[in-house]
């Protein structure tokens, strides 16, 4: 079969924000290729703990959907649209031919794979080696995207940080009371930007 053909059999994907894309123990109906929106990839505990590990935008790979055409597995975890989504899916019969007859796609993908494991080791290494503070300072920095205002509950945060809702409640509370953020009904605004950058860059 030529590549040609293969690329024919991609059909359009598209799902609105908030819908779950695949949860644990479902089977992978094909690999995704996103065009728009963004897809966060979240694993919860028997403890009902819930941990985000990581994102998929476009031009990324999703490393449950790859672990699961590869290997022949299902989720292990959830996949839930942060926006509306927009982009194209691969059949998952086709994956493999794909995988051995179009070296782009092929190259795309690895590359892609490459790139999330590094992240991963860097979650594993903040988790591991970085401080709370440094940890929850550098998620504040990035969910506001630069405008100063976090809307995202203490849960979470939780999930973004690895740790527990109580912990995130009280580190807040602490930047709070130090003039660096306030909690208001909105979000969490970063009041003193240069301070939350100062202890994000910290090492414990």
């Amino acid at each position: 079969m030529k590549p040609e053909r293969i690329r024919d059999m991609r059909r359009a994907f598209a799902a609105s924000k908030g819908q779950v894309i695949f949860h644990p123990g479902q089977e992978c109906p094909g690999y995704l290729v996103l065009s728009e929106g963004s897809i966060k990839v979240t694993l919860t505990g028997s403890s009902g703990r819930e941990v985000v590990l990581y994102r998929v935008r476009p031009g990324e790979v999703c490393l449950q959907t790859f672990s699961c055409l590869v290997e022949g597995t299902t989720y292990a975890a959830e996949g839930i649209a942060e926006s509306d989504l927009a982009g194209e899916l691969i059949p998952a019969e086709q994956f493999a031919a794909r995988m051995e007859e179009d070296r782009a796609f092929r190259e795309q993908v690895l590359g892609s794979v490459a790139t999330r494991f590094g992240e991963y080791q860097q979650l594993i290494e903040e988790v591991a080696l970085t401080g709370f503070d440094a940890r929850l300072a550098r998620v504040l920095l990035r969910l506001s995207a630069g405008e100063g205002l976090v809307v995202a509950t203490h849960n979470a945060l939780a999930a973004e940080t690895a740790s527990g809702r109580a912990y995130v409640s009280r580190r807040l509370a602490d930047l709070a009371e130090r003039g660096i953020v306030a909690q208001r009904k909105d979000g969490i605004a970063i009041l003193d930007l240069a301070g939350l950058q100062r202890i994000a860059a910290e090492d414990r």
